[in-house]
């Protein structure tokens, strides 16, 4: 290898392994959160999910709402949660956009708003439709129903199957083509009759 190829390998690893430790410094920091509001140190564990909120943590903006919501270590305030909701649902986070309609629905902190709730709670579907349209979406569905509608009728066949071989069975033993008599009936008949 070259120098400059050398020196160019050599800081993208290091940046990887800064990267990587800085996601593990993260996910520590979040640990070490909910660890110090489980042992009551609520004001502790918010200070570090804001921090991490500000530099744009969903998981961090959606405990913030969550324990503002409900009052765990700290007044309930609607408001606020309604606030980190809409932080951590601006950035895409489905639960948090679910939440959102919720709060709408029932009126918690905001009046009761029935289109606004349904907005929120189809929000995420109506930012997917593109995928209904695309060529392997479509080309999988039609698959998936295919292999479905051949296992139907796979299973459909067997029962038909197993259902005709009964019928044909007992309408033997009734015209007295077949020596076979139903346990039932064979049970009830003196020993001295059975063969």
């Amino acid at each position: 290898m070259s120098g400059p190829m050398l020196r160019f390998c050599l800081a993208l690893c290091l940046s990887l392994f800064n990267l990587s430790s800085f996601a593990a410094s993260v996910d520590e920091e979040m640990r070490e959160a909910a660890m110090l509001l489980k042992g009551g140190e609520a004001g502790r564990a918010v200070a570090i999910w804001e921090a991490q909120a500000a530099r744009g943590n969903i998981d961090a903006a959606y405990n913030l709402a969550v324990i503002h919501q409900h009052g765990d270590g700290v007044p309930l305030d609607y408001a606020k949660a309604m606030r980190w909701y809409h932080q951590a649902a601006d950035q895409g986070d489905k639960v948090s956009q679910f939440q959102i309609g919720l709060m709408y629905q029932i009126g918690q902190g905001v009046p009761v708003d029935e289109a606004e709730a349904h907005r929120w709670f189809t929000m995420h579907r109506k930012h997917h439709l593109h995928h209904e349209h695309e060529p392997k979406m479509v080309a999988w569905r039609q698959q998936a129903l295919a292999l479905i509608d051949e296992r139907d009728r796979r299973e459909q066949v067997a029962a038909s199957r197993a259902s005709s071989v009964q019928v044909l069975a007992e309408l033997r033993r009734r015209a007295g083509m077949s020596s076979e008599r139903p346990m039932e009936t064979a049970a009830l008949e003196p020993a001295s009759s059975i063969r």
